[in-house]
């Protein structure tokens, strides 16, 4: 287990060092962060001052260099905007974008398990075309539309819930069923099809022939082992979570990573962006590890060797 964990530990350096070479040619392809640091009339003298006291004057290699070296010290620069470093602003903000991403997941957990038992179960009936249609449709709808729909019906129309921000434990809902609706209707399918395929084996059929109970079969046999398919796309589904977080986090007001990094691609603050994806990208590593540890607890067949 140690040299597992070793291994994969070591099998997340290649993927951080790709990302820095693509964070530092996107974020200055996409135009010169000069430009918000300085006023619109300054002079070409001013503008090349602080050019250079910023290091943009350099070649881009050096700029690159100097940028690595920094990260690997821990240090991602200076935020242009909040004038203080990078990465405690993100940390900061961290807390509160965990906090959505556990919520979404349990959503997600509580619509995708019995959708995607009940379909299987009931394969070709009308509720499993009613999980079916849904999922489809569910997985068109974007969620910046799914949030603002919730918004006008549960907190403009009813007045049950807030219309946004972080202030109170009901604020979480909406934002939480924007986004854990989203990955449910992935999951209800990965497990209506893994359960499908598990109700087709033989021990299955010899357990139902010894009168072992549809209960016992269901949850005891089958589920146990359609589950490994469903905790992979579970983990998988983390970086489509975070990545819609920062659409819902804006559309909601929330106060979490996903909002500070949009804010910050908007005026090039390139220190924030990169400090943000480099903890969105540990999150999903993060993640997948737990994931891949999971199968030992879930087939005791499974070990790592």
């Amino acid at each position: 287990m140690i040299k597992f964990l070793f291994s994969r530990i070591l099998q997340m350096i290649p993927p951080l060092f790709g990302l820095t070479i693509i964070l530092f040619v996107l974020l200055r392809i996409g135009g010169d962060p000069v430009a918000h640091l300085v006023d619109p009339e300054a002079s070409v003298e001013e503008v090349a001052k602080v050019r250079a006291a910023y290091g943009f004057d350099r070649p881009y290699h050096e700029q690159y260099l100097r940028q690595l070296g920094r990260i690997l010290a821990g240090d991602f620069g200076d935020s242009f905007r909040f004038r203080s470093p990078a990465m405690p602003l993100v940390l900061e903000r961290l807390p509160a974008t965990l906090e959505l991403a556990l919520a979404s997941m349990l959503v997600a957990l509580i619509i995708a398990i019995p959708a995607g038992l009940l379909s299987a179960i009931y394969q070709n009936s009308l509720l499993d075309l009613f999980v079916t249609v849904g999922s489809t449709l569910g997985r068109a709808m974007p969620n910046f539309w799914i949030g603002i729909m919730l918004i006008l019906f549960f907190s403009v129309q009813l007045r049950w819930l807030p219309v946004s921000g972080r202030d109170e434990a009901a604020s979480i809902v909406l934002p939480a069923i924007t986004l854990g609706s989203s990955i449910a209707t992935t999951l209800a399918r990965v497990l209506r099809s893994s359960m499908l395929e598990v109700l087709r084996q033989e021990y299955i059929v010899t357990a139902r022939a010894k009168g072992v109970s549809q209960v016992m079969v269901i949850m005891h046999h089958a589920l146990r082992n359609a589950l490994i398919p469903f905790v992979t796309v579970f983990g998988l589904q983390m970086a489509w979570l975070l990545g819609g977080a920062v659409i819902v986090e804006n559309v909601f007001a929330w106060p979490g990573m996903g909002r500070l990094i949009l804010a910050s691609v908007q005026v090039r603050d390139l220190a924030v962006v990169q400090a943000g994806v480099f903890v969105f990208a540990l999150v999903v590593m993060v993640t997948n590890l737990l994931v891949d540890l999971s199968y030992a607890v879930i087939d005791p067949r499974i070990r790592f060797r």
